[in-house]
């Protein structure tokens, strides 16, 4: 039987634990991109499964729906919307969309890495993460000068500094963003 401070330590451990929890920020569901295939496919209807890859524009058809806007939602809201759409022609459609191909979701990390190139990102990787997949730095980089070049909502380029040396060691961590797709890391 445990004594009265050990079941007061434990319960308060509980209650500390559960505050941590809550206080982590709640994960964001992934958007779809330009680049991705999706598997669309409506039950009892077997020339309406087909896969389809969202276009540039970030749109795609799909019978009898014409043209779907894909840009910014989830799978579950265009899952949503071709339901509505098809229920014009459909009785009760049960309609499923998967995500069978994540390959908008690209960042670019260039410049002195061991392997420069463009990198799928399953949803979320951070500035240290993209170098690490990049191989890491050359003994050349200037790790103090690292940028992330991003373009903002209304189409304006702006550039992030990174300080590789100060995340490394500890210190400005808020540096390490997360990436967004597009981004580009560019280590001089």
């Amino acid at each position: 039987m445990r004594s009265r401070p050990s079941r007061w330590l434990g319960g308060l451990l509980l209650i500390l634990l559960a505050g941590t929890a809550s206080a982590a920020p709640p994960e964001q569901p992934y958007t779809v991109k330009p680049g991705d295939v999706l598997k669309v496919s409506v039950w009892k209807e077997p020339e309406l499964q087909a896969p389809v890859l969202v276009e540039p524009d970030g749109t795609f058809s799909f019978p009898l729906c014409g043209l779907i806007d894909a840009r910014d939602k989830t799978v579950a809201q265009l899952q949503q919307e071709i339901s509505s759409k098809l229920a014009r022609f459909i009785s009760g459609p049960v309609v499923t969309v998967a995500l069978t191909k994540i390959s908008g979701n690209r960042v670019y990390v260039i410049g002195q890495v061991t392997k420069p190139g463009a990198f799928v990102v399953n949803p979320r990787v951070n500035v240290m993460q993209a170098i690490a997949m990049a191989g890491g730095t050359t003994p050349f980089a200037s790790l103090g000068n690292i940028k992330v070049i991003r373009e903002s909502a209304s189409g304006q380029q702006e550039a992030l500094p990174f300080n590789y040396n100060d995340v490394v060691h500890g210190s400005g961590l808020e540096q390490n963003v997360t990436l967004e797709a597009g981004d580009v890391v560019v280590v001089p």
